[in-house]
């Protein structure tokens, strides 16, 4: 028995149309996918972005090649340094010592502020200031410190206190009084303006305050220079620091001629003072 299998032509038909939308869509894969491929070479802002990174990428690879080939040039180079407004306490052979360890490169590659914060580490130097002066030199100058106190420290250390409040590591000078502050570390600006009121008010009996303490519950002391301790403790808003002291001197006049015997003077009292003799 022979069995034949009849095609419809509806069967044949919709195959054939099937077959064609695959390829259809194989085509059109293949052109989404060439077209993805081409974006960046059809899209002249994406191409102008890339070009200026390139740019800029080279023209800083370039500045740094240039600034490399000066530094090894013998071209421009350093042959003075021009010292102005010197502080007395430098010596030329100190600039000399910093200059030849810090100062490197010619003319125009030198690091100006890498030298002048060297400078800067010169005792009795508070501020330096470095610039160049065409063709082939450098102009320094500085800022001295202005010492108004000695800085008692408790390593020891020589330190001073400049008109600004600011402490500094050098020893007082040969010849110079100074008043001496003792307090906590970062109290010596308080402490200097303390001082000037303070001495303003020993003026009017003739007194100078040679030394100053200031004890970490910011009890204050002074001592006179007739070797005189007045404690006057702590600020408070009930009796100030000025009213104490202004007590003191109001009846100076009245206790001078007992101040040689005594030590300390007691100002702590809200309405008076105690004199204590002097230990032997």
């Amino acid at each position: 028995m022979v069995i034949r299998a009849r095609v419809h032509g509806n069967d044949r038909n919709g195959r054939s149309g099937r077959n064609k939308d695959a390829v259809s869509k194989v085509g059109n894969a293949r052109v989404q996918a060439n077209g993805n491929g081409n974006l960046f070479w059809n899209s002249p802002r994406l191409i102008n972005s890339v070009a200026d990174v390139v740019f800029i990428l080279g023209g800083v690879l370039l500045a740094w090649a240039g600034v490399m080939v000066l530094q090894r040039l013998p071209i421009f180079p350093l042959k003075t340094i021009i010292v102005t407004d010197a502080v007395q306490q430098v010596s030329a052979t100190q600039i000399e010592q910093v200059a030849r360890t810090v100062i490197s490169g010619n003319f125009l590659t030198v690091n100006l502020a890498a030298a002048q914060r060297s400078f800067e580490q010169l005792p009795w130097v508070r501020r330096a200031s470095l610039r160049r002066q065409w063709p082939d030199s450098l102009v320094l100058s500085f800022e001295g410190q202005r010492p108004v106190a000695q800085w008692s420290s408790l390593d020891g250390e020589a330190r001073l206190v400049n008109d600004l409040g600011e402490v500094f590591v050098a020893a007082a000078p040969t010849g110079m009084s100074l008043p001496v502050f003792s307090g906590p570390e970062g109290s010596a600006a308080q402490m200097l303006t303390r001082y000037g009121e303070f001495s303003v008010q020993l003026a009017t009996v003739q007194r100078d305050l040679v030394a100053l303490r200031l004890s970490p519950r910011e009890a204050w002391q002074l001592k006179l220079d007739d070797g005189v301790v007045l404690e006057l403790g702590r600020d408070q808003p009930k009796t100030p620091l000025a009213e104490r002291l202004t007590r003191f001197t109001t009846h100076y006049a009245h206790v001078k001629d007992r101040l040689h015997a005594l030590s300390v003077v007691d100002m702590r009292y809200p309405n008076g003072f105690a004199l204590k003799a002097r230990k032997s």
